[in-house]
């Protein structure tokens, strides 16, 4: 990717394009009908729905299919993103992620992002955030990114800061499992920070 404040021939813009929603594993995509029944299994389950929701408790597939379609409409200037993952080399849907409420004047988008289980610990995390990241700083023209994570999901943690967010602040007992309460994360990334570290 250039760092030049403006490009000089088609082929540095082309260049940028090809590499802003992939990398050598993983690549971002409109979401299709057919993800979204894969996408709402993923969210009902509860192995994995205690790990980003505060409550456990699946809900009807059309309405998760339903919410997940309006968050990955795409509107021109609407300060959203939201895309299906996939792994390249065999094409299978892994994942989705979204950016959301990244408008004018603030620029300042809250990041969330599901894999399914069985491609968990592979590395297509870190990398997914990564591109989103990047695509957010680069096309979306957000000055910070934001999320939040519950305090157990140690994994879902690292991969954020592998992808060079900074731990803001603890919010005490926000979470109610197991009838114990647990703390959530705030964690975020600026652009400055980002384009300081990001490779030409």
């Amino acid at each position: 990717m250039t760092t030049d404040s403006q490009w000089h021939q088609a082929g540095q813009a082309q260049s940028y394009g090809e590499a802003l929603l992939q990398d050598e594993q993983v690549c971002l995509r409109e979401v299709e009908p057919e993800d979204l029944a894969q996408l709402a299994a993923w969210w009902n389950d509860p192995q994995w729905a205690v790990l980003q929701q505060r409550i456990a408790k699946p809900r009807p597939s059309q309405r998760i299919m339903d919410m997940l379609a309006a968050w990955s409409e795409n509107k021109p200037n609407s300060g959203d993103a939201g895309f299906s993952i996939f792994e390249r080399n065999q094409g299978n849907l892994i994942g989705h992620a979204t950016l959301a409420g990244g408008a004018l004047p603030h620029r300042a988008a809250e990041f969330a992002i599901m894999l399914g289980g069985e491609h968990v610990d592979r590395g297509y995390g870190t990398r997914a955030v990564r591109l989103m990241t990047g695509y957010g700083f680069n096309e979306m023209g957000l000055n910070r990114i934001g999320l939040k994570v519950a305090a157990f999901n140690t994994r879902a943690l690292r991969s954020y800061e592998k992808a060079g967010f900074s731990l803001e602040g603890r919010e005490r007992e926000v979470y109610f499992h197991q009838g114990k309460f647990h703390d959530q994360l705030s964690l975020s990334l600026l652009a400055r920070d980002y384009f300081a570290t990001v490779r030409p």
